[in-house]
């Protein structure tokens, strides 16, 4: 997605998660194209992004709206995601070649220096790499693509989370748990320390969820 798509997609997909823009409202390409003050291709990506990612829908006669997010299908899908990928930090302690475990150890320390040098994106980027390396190592493309579709869906949410003081930093600590299991090859380990990295990330998308819903029958 280009630069401009991708900016705009990000700033409307916060906007729905966090509750600016409510479930039926209307994006009108026109109107979104003007606010933004691009002209509408890069608005069409990015709506075409949002519908990718369940957050918009095209209803009859009214065209792109804001999608209905329930916190209750929303805990389904984090809940899966939670099982698939601990189930892949698992088999990758079990299976990941030498070369793999390298390519975790250098990936997990160069979002180290990501973090102190507090580079958001660039520590976002790896952060994917690092997860699909681990998707990866576990050598079973049934679970890689399930795990990957998944983590497309849910990145939205997930990454709405500005508001959680050194995200990252606490993010980089629990991978270190992650990356000793697998380089140990201790599967039950692996799978324990990436179950609950993503425990706590669903806990506080949940609770964004919830909070936004409350707030709107207020």
């Amino acid at each position: 997605m280009p630069t401009i798509a991708a900016r705009i997609y990000k700033s409307l997909a916060d906007q729905i998660i966090d509750g600016t823009l409510q479930p039926g409202e209307k994006l009108d390409e026109r109107v979104v194209a003007e606010r933004f003050e691009v002209s509408r291709t890069p608005i069409r990506e990015a709506l075409r992004e949002l519908g990718a990612r369940g957050l918009v829908e095209v209803v009859p006669r009214r065209g792109v709206v804001v999608a209905k997010i329930g916190a209750e299908r929303l805990s389904v899908l984090l809940e899966a995601d939670c099982e698939l990928e601990a189930l892949c930090a698992r088999r990758a302690a079990e299976c990941m070649t030498a070369m793999e475990k390298k390519e975790l150890e250098f990936l997990h320390e160069q979002s180290a220096n990501l973090v102190a040098a507090d580079d958001i994106d660039g520590y976002l980027e790896v952060n994917r790499q690092f997860h699909s390396l681990i998707c990866a190592g576990a050598h079973n493309d049934v679970i890689a693509t399930m795990v990957a579709d998944l983590r497309e869906r849910l990145a939205p949410f997930r990454q709405a989370q500005s508001q959680i003081e050194d995200r990252f930093a606490v993010s980089h600590a629990e991978h270190q748990a992650v990356v000793a299991a697998i380089l140990a090859s201790d599967s039950e380990a692996a799978y324990n320390a990436m179950r609950s990295h993503n425990a706590r990330l669903s806990t506080t998308v949940l609770r964004l969820i919830k909070n936004r819903d409350s707030a709107s029958r207020n």
